[in-house]
This record gives structure tokens, C-alpha cells and sequence, in this order.
């Protein structure tokens, strides 16, 4: 279990989870944000990760057969009642955080985001005007043209093409905050020297226009 491998928990660990889908099967996903069950899935990750509060609860999407104002009230009620210490959102547009924002305050934005994917920016500079965390889901995500530049790129500067694509992810905008996925230490350590990797601004530019290239 996860709490078994890490716990006790390091003091500086940020311990964040997501609620507002089911799993009724295999491969089988149906929208849930009601009140009910999300206090269920908050009570249940407590349980399970061995704690008291969760540093941070996402709403995992909005549930078109729930007002967002419910879901967001009871996510308040559960911070309230100490069991959530920030709030966050997931796969919402700005109208959502707004509306989130007027019932709770949101401390995180998780949307699909990469530099070949940017559907979102407009999210992204939401976010980065109001202080929010923007954590890019998919973050390496790229079609064929986008990773043919991103493999130039990478290979002139003797590095990965996923480090490429996170540092351009994290000189986007100071609020970024990248979650790759990652299968061994090595690929841990290869995704985080990519924070000390600077683009210049060609290459930062050039991957930019990827999107008007492979539209």
C-alpha cells in the first residue's frame, strides 16, 4: 500500500488526491460530484493514506448532473471541518474556477496542457493572473510534427526530448507545475533536471508556433 511505503510521511510531502468520478468496471468511468459521494471518497483517502487532513482535494471534473456550487460546498464543509487543507479543480474552463472561487478558495488547476496542446491557455493565464497553481495533465503529450521539432530540438542540445518539453512547460509560466509520469529513478531524475534547463527564446518560440504548424 501506499501509505505502508511512505509512511511516516515526510513533513514537506504534499499529499493531494481527486474525487467526482465512479468506477462502475474495467475501463469504466461515470461523472459522480455529488455531495454524498464525494464526502465518501474524502473519508475514504483518509482512511486509506493513514491521515487526518489531505493537503490538497480536487474536484476531479464538473458533473453535468450536479450543480457545481454543490459540489464546491461541500468541499468548503469537508476544509471546514479539517479534513481538507486547500482545494483545487480539474478539467474546468475559467467560468468554473471563477464560480468555484466565489464558494471556496482554489489553490490548483489541473487541465490537460502541453506546449503541442494549448486548448487551455486562456486557463493558464487565468491562473497565473490570480496566484493559482496550473498542473498540466499530459504534459509531454505531442502529435507527429510536434515530435519531430521536439527531437531537433533535444538532440542539438544533448538532452531528452521530455526534458524539453517540461522546461518549455515551466518557462510558460511560474505558476506550472508538471506531474510526468514516471516508471524508474532514473526517469525521475532525467524529468526533474529539466528545471535547470533554459530554452532560449527561439526554441521557446519555435515550440510555441507548433500548434498553427500542425493545425
Amino acid at each position: 500500500m501506499i501509505a505502508e511505503a511512505l509512511a511516516p510521511y515526510p513533513k514537506d510531502l504534499v499529499i493531494a488526491s481527486k474525487g467526482g468520478w465512479n468506477r462502475p468496471g474495467p475501463n469504466q468511468w461515470t461523472h459522480d460530484a455529488s455531495p454524498a459521494h464525494l464526502r465518501e471518497v474524502v473519508e475514504g483517502s483518509l482512511e486509506r493514506l493513514r491521515l487526518d487532513r489531505l493537503d490538497v482535494y480536487q474536484l476531479h471534473i464538473p458533473d453535468p448532473a450536479v450543480p457545481l456550487a454543490a459540489s464546491m460546498e461541500t468541499l468548503a464543509n469537508l476544509q471546514s471541518e479539517g479534513k481538507i487543507r486547500s482545494v483545487g479543480l480539474s478539467n474546468v474552463t475559467v467560468e468554473h474556477i471563477e464560480r468555484a472561487r466565489k464558494i471556496v478558495p482554489i489553490v490548483s488547476v489541473q487541465n490537460r496542457y502541453s506546449f503541442a496542446d494549448r486548448e487551455w491557455d486562456n486557463v493558464v493565464d487565468y491562473c497565473e493572473h490570480n496566484g493559482i497553481a496550473f498542473v498540466p495533465w499530459f504534459p509531454l503529450g505531442a502529435g507527429r510534427v510536434a515530435g519531430k521539432m521536439l527531437e531537433r530540438i533535444a538532440k542539438a542540445r544533448r538532452v531528452k526530448p521530455i526534458q524539453i518539453a517540461l522546461a518549455w512547460l515551466l518557462k510558460r509560466s511560474p505558476v506550472m507545475l508538471p506531474i510526468p509520469g514516471t516508471s524508474s529513478i532514473a526517469h525521475l531524475e532525467e524529468n526533474i533536471q529539466a528545471a535547470s534547463l533554459q530554452l532560449s527564446e527561439n526554441e521557446y518560440l519555435e515550440l510555441t508556433g507548433i500548434t498553427e504548424l500542425a493545425s
